[in-house]
């Protein structure tokens, strides 16, 4: 059995690594491309998405990030001109949002960048021959 000072410290080390790779991650979409971690994972999911146009309320039921957060990140994705939103003719409460041409090339880049991050941090480690 694992004891509360072992559950504690395990808890702090996954923190601690998701931080430093969430940092590391900001930093380099931010220098790159001037997008958030954040803002990234937004693009990254609605550039997974199935369907040809999602909807805010499903976008937001699979991401960690709350609606009004959601809807900040998508705010600066269309500003920056990588997102379109539009109304849902049959329902004017839904907001529908799609990857411009922009976007996809921007993500295309920014997954390169996210999965070098990725490998630095959460790979095997290089043999020391």
């Amino acid at each position: 059995m694992t004891s509360p000072a072992e559950l504690r410290d395990t808890w702090r080390t996954l923190l601690t690594r998701y931080n430093g790779i969430a940092c590391e991650l900001d930093r380099r979409m931010q220098s790159a491309h001037g997008l958030s971690m954040s803002d990234f994972e937004t693009l990254d999911r609605l550039m997974s998405v199935t369907c040809k146009h999602p909807r805010m309320q499903e976008l937001a039921a699979d991401m960690y990030l709350s609606p009004s957060a959601l809807s900040r990140s998508v705010a600066r994705l269309e500003k920056a001109g990588l997102v379109a939103r539009s109304l849902c003719e049959a329902d004017r409460r839904g907001v529908f949002v799609d990857v411009t041409d922009a976007g996809r090339a921007v993500h295309a880049d920014a997954a390169g960048i996210q999965l070098t991050v990725l490998a630095e941090h959460l790979g095997e480690p290089a043999d020391a021959d």
